[in-house]
């Protein structure tokens, strides 16, 4: 009798994917009004200490959001495993004008040989509000595998160190080292936290 069964790559993958979404959209159960603004307090800090240390990398950086319609500020944690690898976070989304936050997630999965652990902190700089009120309300997805350079240093103005995803929209990413001058975006989607907004 012939039984289908799934490869070991495919196996870990589903089971990678399926573990990923679940940890990224598993609501607050039953969490008090204290939890959730303790969970709020710590993603402002979070916020605030990437935005300093982007500043102490990049100095240029903090005229370029200082001028923007808004941000947004990611702390991811990602892991790979042979052949598939993933990682969730969560940010906040600033608008200058109104000074609103909106509290938000991320997921992401990619695919390739290797293994390891990685943490980054992912800021997104948007020149025009319309680009953020679309990042807040509609959510992004960035998808297959993009990979560009960062702007060398003295050559990008404002944008020095930043990956430039569209027109008027940029990406910084903080590793543990630092700026980093790869910037790689796997099939990440982001969207509206709903249990802390």
């Amino acid at each position: 009798m012939h039984k289908s069964k799934l490869s070991a790559p495919g196996s870990i993958i589903t089971l990678l994917l399926l573990f990923i979404f679940l940890a990224a959209s598993t609501p607050l159960l039953a969490a008090t009004k204290e939890q959730i603004e303790q969970q709020r307090a710590d993603i402002q800090k979070m916020a605030n200490e990437t935005l300093e240390r982007l500043y102490a990398s990049q100095p240029s950086a903090k005229k370029a959001i200082n001028n923007a319609a808004g941000y947004a500020v990611f702390s991811n944690f990602g892991m790979k495993i042979l052949f598939a690898g993933g990682g969730s976070g969560k940010g906040l989304a600033v608008s200058k004008k109104s000074g609103q936050e909106t509290f938000m997630k991320l997921i992401e999965v990619q695919a390739g040989l290797g293994k390891g652990i990685k943490k980054f902190r992912l800021i997104w700089v948007f020149e025009n509000q319309a680009d953020l009120d679309g990042f807040i309300n509609k959510g992004w997805e960035v998808s297959g595998q993009a990979t560009a350079a960062a702007q060398a240093s003295g050559e990008g103005g404002a944008f020095a160190g930043a990956m430039s995803v569209r027109p008027g929209v940029w990406l910084y990413q903080l590793t543990d080292d630092g700026l980093a001058l790869e910037l790689t975006a796997k099939g990440t989607k982001y969207y509206k936290d709903d249990n802390l907004n």
